[in-house]
């Protein structure tokens, strides 16, 4: 059985850290990226079966990222599930609106990831 692949995505090394620890002790394999563009490159080469993605990052924010991601043919199939601080109902209709399955607010956990890893991988 192949080992589903996660790519988690935020500027923050804390939040990066714990998420991939999160992942990884739920035996999946991650991968990571600290910005929109590196997410991109990544889901692109890696080709991952889930992204967790930040919302507020520097230069290209996960909004704008998960809209590129969605609107390219090979990668639109992966399940963008936004992973933020940003907690408001507008924000939760505005994922849904650029494509995400759900948004995740932090503080999160481990439960809450869990979930979603055994809803999209």
């Amino acid at each position: 059985m192949k080992k589903s692949k996660i790519l988690i995505v935020d500027d923050s090394d804390a939040d990066l850290k714990h998420l991939e620890q999160i992942v990884n002790n739920a035996k999946y394999a991650s991968v990571t990226a600290r910005s929109g563009e590196e997410a991109i490159e990544v889901a692109s080469k890696e080709n991952p079966d889930l992204i967790f993605l930040d919302i507020i990052m520097q230069d290209m924010d996960g909004f704008s990222t998960c809209r590129q991601i969605t609107r390219d043919p090979a990668l639109a199939e992966i399940p963008i599930v936004f992973v933020s601080s940003k907690n408001q109902r507008a924000d939760h209709m505005w994922a849904k609106k650029q494509g995400a399955k759900a948004l995740i607010s932090k503080p999160y956990s481990d439960d809450e990831i869990l979930n979603q890893l055994s809803q999209f991988a």
